[in-house]
């Protein structure tokens, strides 16, 4: 296995999620890259996990609000 190639594929996923987690709450207009659903920012206390995802699931990025 090549750790060096896996190593800059997660990088590469982790930056360009945290890209994403910027741009969805700066209120910018972001599109999944599978279905091209708008994503969007669900918040604490309401009836599903907090987080950023489209409408059909693909995208599904849960976040820890402390």
């Amino acid at each position: 296995m090549d750790f060096d190639r896996l190593n800059k594929l997660t990088a590469r996923s982790f930056n360009d999620q945290k890209a994403i987690i910027k741009k969805v709450m700066q209120g910018k207009k972001v599109l999944c890259r599978k279905c091209g659903q708008p994503l969007r920012l669900v918040l604490p206390g309401g009836e599903t996990r907090p987080g950023i995802r489209c409408a059909r699931g693909c995208t599904d990025i849960e976040l820890d609000f402390a």
